[in-house]
Formats: C-alpha cells, structure tokens, sequence
C-alpha cells in the first residue's frame, strides 16, 4: 500500500475538486461516515444509546468528525460535540457540516468559558467513545490554546478514544508528537495512510490504524507523488521465491560471510545460521584464523574457514584474495558482523568491497570500515545492501543518531540515491531505501527484538535469500519483513528474546506468508 505526506495527500485533495469533480463536501462525507463505522466497530458494532463525545477543530478534520456525529446520532447514539474554535471559525465544508448538525438539533457546546470545560469533562467521563476530530495532517510544532487543553482532557479519561486521520498533535510527515498529544484506540486515516502513523512516538499514540476508502477513483490515487510503501505479507508473498520439488542444495543458493574475530564469534555464528535458516543451500563462513575452532564447534551446517591474520583477530592483506575467491563463487557476500574495528582489518575490508562485483550485505564493522573512507561508497561496483542502525548510519552521513532517527525516511531515500546502494536502515520501524527513490516502510517486529544480535540475523536473512535467486530490493524487503515477524512469534509478546530464536523462527514465518495465513 501506499504511504503519503500531508501535502502529497493535499494535492489529491485538489486535483479529485479540480480534474476528477468530487468536491470537498462529498469526499468529507465519505469520511465521516466511515469514522462513524469505525467508532462502531469499537463498540461492538452497536452504537444504540451509546454516549459519544466528538471533539472538533475549524479544519476539515474536524468537519469529518462532525459528519460522523451527525451519522452516529441517526443511528441512535448520544452525541455532545464539543468546538475548540468559535463557530464562526468554521468554513467551507466544515462550516456547512456544523450548520448541518446544529439545524439536526445535535448538542453543540462551544468551548470558551470555564462552565463549558465542565461540561465537556463530565461528558468525556461518561464517554463510551471519544471521536478525537482536531487536528489534522496540517499540525506541526506544539499544541497550543483550547487545542492543548481539548488533547489533555481527553487523554485524562478512560474512554476509547477514535483520532480522525491522525491522532492530534501528531505530525503526519514525521511521526513527531508533541507531550501532550492524543492517545487512540485507533486511527481512522483516509484512502492512503500516511507517513507519520507508523514512525515513533506516533506510531504508538496511533493505536489501530483503518485505512478507508473515501471515494477517490484509482485514476486519481494512483497519481499520488513519490514512492513510498507499507510492506505488507502480499508484497512479500509476491518476491519471494518458489522452489520446485527436485531441487538441490547448490540450486538453492550459495552464500560466503566474511564475519567473526575473538570476542564476537556470536555475530558471526548468528548471521551464517539465519543464512541457513533463510534457505540458502549452501553457507561457508570466513573468519580469522584464531576464532576457526570455536565457530567450527558452534555451527554444524556452516562450512568455516580460517583467514590469514596479522595478528590474533587481524586480517592480513592475504584475506582479501581468499574471500573474493570464495565469494567470486558463491552467489552472495556477507561481510562484517563482529569482524573487527582494527584499522587493518579495515583496510582488508575495503579492499574485498574494491574487488568484488557481485551483491554483498554490507553490515556492522564492514559499515564502520567505509565510514572511514565513505567517498568510497558510491564507487564500488558490486551491488550494495547497506544494513546500519542510526548510529552506523550516523558515521557514515555525518549526523547525530538522533537525527537520523527522527528522519529515517528521508535519509534512506537520499543516501539509496547518492550511493546507488539498497540501504536499510534498521529500528522501529526499519525503512528501505532504493536508488531510484523508492522507499519500503515495514510493518513487522516487537520490542523484544530490542537485543544483541538481531541485527547480524537480519544480515544473515538477506544473504540467504539473495543467494536463492532474489533481487537485492526485493531481498531486502522480505528479509526485513521475515525477520520482524519470526521476531513476534518468537517472542510471543513477552520480553527475554534471544536473537538466536528469530532465526530459529524463520522457516515457519516464510510459511505463514507462502501459504497467505497471514
């Protein structure tokens, strides 16, 4: 499906006026009564005699939220809507949905004097549902006046609370919210989701999030600037391989990860096993010499090999031609979990990602070598899957982890383009960017996953099933997609995950979406 910023969704707004003749008013009905719907469902699928207190801006949010109002009092419930804006504020659409609900004789209370504050407090304490109508995808920066005081009110009561569009206080582009911004059960959004309902803290102020149709024709939504998607189990099912009943292990994939120095023997295990996991064929791991012995005791399905070292766990320069002979015949390279942060190892890294120019993972110390020389990024000649978390990502674009969180989306479109690279960009949620602006939103994973070593499973996971024959965008997709599900049903929504234990889940994840059970 897919995902639009506020200004995105605007121009849709005009062109469906302007070009496809569906007025303002029409698609503002359409709205409202699927809020009504959803504000319903909440209650079971009843609305008789149900209190419900609607909450409403000047905008056209609000006049959605007066729309349903007017729907959910014709269905026998009892409405009280309380302004955050003098009636007079109101125009357009809006202005004739007040007008609209006024002349039906709704309880319109406009909050202005104390004694109407009381009144909206006592309502939304006996509230079966508050309808949160706002603000909407034009808020940014802080809540201010009676919106801020509307907002804290309704985050003081125990009533299920219905944000229309998006939750208010919320920016629809960035997923920021201010402290005092909407708390939903659920958010009813229109035709397209938008960005910020699934970046944090929206994300999580968001509650359940309905996408509805509100009239717009395909014509028109397929029009719809940029390219940004929410991943979901069909994309997935779509790219992901089928494998025919006679085939064989060297038919199903062969990946080479170049991963492991004393210490952090884990990361390389774990990423050469959710290779297997993942179903590729055949996996050989390359490490320095002096961790062979352990990781050969800890992984008995992964061929392990010694690398030449200049030191114990540093590389020499003869590892570079040991690992582009074996990656030169496998059909994937993985490099870089636990691998070393020495400046030689480094060098050894760089000069493998030189000389390679199949597909390559390129993950954690492989990402912190290339952060020292990131003029090499956009030169290299394989085909790049970039995996860092923000503070990787940090070192390699010069910016705070903070920042790069706060703008994920943006940075992982950018930089996919500037180093023609596929980059994900890993955290809640994990953003994939492609070079030619596409950018990927995945909808899977927990909290628990929030441990060491997810992210070596992850680069594992990509690995396999880009040596099954799957193209780098699209491997990138599924495997993160994979991975935050196996994540869920391994954690069970409890804390005290082990990484290992995702990869472990993994065969019945790429089950549940082969076979479309979920």
């Amino acid at each position: 499906m897919k995902l639009v910023y506020a200004h995105e969704m605007g121009a849709l707004d005009k062109k469906a006026a302007e070009e496809f003749y569906l007025p303002t008013a029409v698609l503002m009905e359409n709205a409202g009564r699927a809020v009504a719907e959803a504000a319903a469902e909440l209650l079971g699928g009843d609305v008789y005699a149900k209190s419900i207190a609607v909450f409403a801006g000047k905008g056209n949010n609000g006049g959605d939220g007066l729309v349903a109002a007017r729907w959910l009092s014709a269905a026998g419930a009892k409405v009280k809507i309380f302004l955050a804006a003098p009636a007079g504020d109101f125009s357009g659409a809006a202005g004739v949905q007040l007008k609209t609900c006024a002349k039906s004789g709704l309880g319109i209370t406009v909050l202005a004097e104390e004694s109407d504050w009381d009144v909206a407090e006592i309502a939304a304490a006996h509230a079966d549902v508050i309808i949160d109508a706002l603000l909407g995808t034009g808020f940014k920066g802080e809540l201010k006046g009676a919106y801020e005081r509307a907002c804290k009110l309704i985050n003081s009561v125990r009533a299920q609370v219905l944000a229309v569009d998006v939750p208010s206080g919320t920016e629809a582009d960035t997923g920021a919210a201010d402290e005092n911004a909407v708390q939903a059960a659920a958010t009813v959004t229109m035709q397209l989701p938008k960005v910020g309902l699934y970046l944090y803290p929206t994300a999580e102020l968001a509650g359940k999030i309905i996408t509805v149709p509100i009239g717009m024709p395909e014509a028109l939504t397929s029009q719809a600037e940029g390219s940004k998607y929410l991943v979901d189990s069909s994309m997935v099912r779509d790219f992901l391989p089928l494998r025919s009943g006679n085939c064989h292990k060297g038919e199903a994939g062969r990946v080479t990860v170049a991963a492991g120095s004393p210490g952090y023997t884990g990361a390389a295990a774990l990423c050469a096993q959710a290779a297997v996991k993942a179903g590729a064929g055949l996996v050989s791991l390359y490490t320095p010499l002096c961790s062979r012995e352990m990781l050969a005791v800890k992984l008995t399905e992964v061929m392990v090999k010694g690398l030449i070292e200049r030191m114990p766990g540093v590389l020499g320069g003869g590892a570079v031609s040991e690992v582009l002979d074996a990656a030169n015949k496998a059909d994937v390279l993985a490099i870089g979990p636990g691998l070393g942060t020495s400046e030689a190892t480094g060098d050894v890294i760089t000069n493998i990602l030189e000389g390679y120019e199949g597909t390559a993972v390129i993950d954690a110390d492989a990402l912190t070598a290339l952060s020292r020389k990131p003029e090499l990024l956009p030169q290299l000649k394989c085909t790049k899957i970039l995996t860092p978390h923000p503070g990787e990502m940090a070192r390699l674009c010069d910016l705070t982890a903070a920042e790069v969180d706060a703008r994920r989306v943006e940075l992982a479109a950018q930089y996919a383009k500037d180093w023609n690279c596929v980059l994900v960009l890993k955290g809640a949620p994990t953003v994939i960017g492609c070079p030619d602006g596409t950018v990927y939103v995945n909808t899977t994973g927990c909290s628990a996953m929030a441990t060491g070593g997810c992210g070596d499973v992850l680069t594992g996971i990509i690995a396999g099933l880009c040596a099954q024959g799957v193209e780098a965008e699209a491997a990138a997709v599924c495997g993160v997609y994979l991975h935050g599900l196996a994540g869920e049903l391994a954690a069970a929504e409890s804390i005290g995950l082990a990484a290992g234990e995702i990869a472990a889940f993994l065969p019945e994840a790429r089950r549940l979406v082969e076979k479309g059970e979920i």
